[in-house]
């Protein structure tokens, strides 16, 4: 088992309600299906795995059978892990604290971050001397890395008008956003100088937190001025 580079932090993840989801199934269907079908990818989940493995060795941890690499492999997600767990192999399931010990181990790790959609397992994987965390949705599991500097904290909004930029950088720094700094930006691909747009940088929040741990609420800001956030 590959061992997680020295200087780099552990990211547990677990895949089902974290970095998978299921359409809406009667119970008696979905019991199955939950075996049978493979469901499908949560884009915004998986663009914070990408962020996050610039920074972290991230592994899935996940209770499941012994398909689950052919089911990575059918959502596109086999490539996208430093290394997989699942209970199949490890003879071990959540929430056994157990189970989280034995990964630490054959990563030669003392702890890790933990996420998980499930409050037990997380409580679980706490006691196993990880940072357990209950992320029940994708804006908790972005809070979660954010906070702890797993993922960048800076988010750009990107506007497309130079005044409408600076008058909402100045609204947010007087509501204690920083640093508000504005600058012009060329998309990629673009050839004409008249096609830029100008992005208002934030690092952090009034709160105190990383500007990422807020980015739904910025999305909906950038929304609303006709624009889009970004990631530094």
């Amino acid at each position: 088992m590959e061992r997680t580079p020295a200087l780099k932090p552990l990211l547990l993840l677990d895949l089902d309600g974290v970095l998978r989801s299921w359409l809406p199934t009667p119970p008696h269907i979905a019991e199955v299906e939950g075996w049978a079908g493979t469901g499908e990818v949560i884009p915004e989940a998986l663009a914070l795995v990408r962020l996050a493995r610039r920074r972290c060795f991230v592994a899935l941890l996940s209770d499941a059978t012994t398909r689950l690499e052919d089911d990575l492999a059918l959502l596109g997600l086999d490539t996208e892990f430093d290394a997989v767990f699942h209970s199949a192999r490890l003879g071990l399931a959540k929430p056994d604290p157990a189970l989280y010990r034995r990964v630490l181990d054959e990563l030669g790790c003392s702890t890790g971050v933990f996420c998980d959609d499930t409050e037990e397992n997380a409580v679980a994987a706490t006691a196993a001397g990880l940072d357990g965390v209950h992320v029940p949705d994708t804006a908790a599991l972005r809070k979660a890395l954010a906070v702890r500097g797993l993922v960048p904290a800076t988010v750009l909004l990107v506007l497309p008008d130079r005044d409408e930029a600076e008058e909402l950088a100045a609204e947010l720094l007087e509501a204690g956003w920083g640093p508000c700094a504005v600058h012009r930006d060329m998309l990629a691909g673009e050839d004409d100088a008249e096609d830029v747009d100008w992005v208002v940088e934030l690092t952090t929040a009034p709160d105190g937190l990383p500007a990422s741990a807020h980015r739904a609420e910025l999305d909906e800001l950038a929304e609303r001025h006709d624009g889009f956030t970004g990631d530094h």
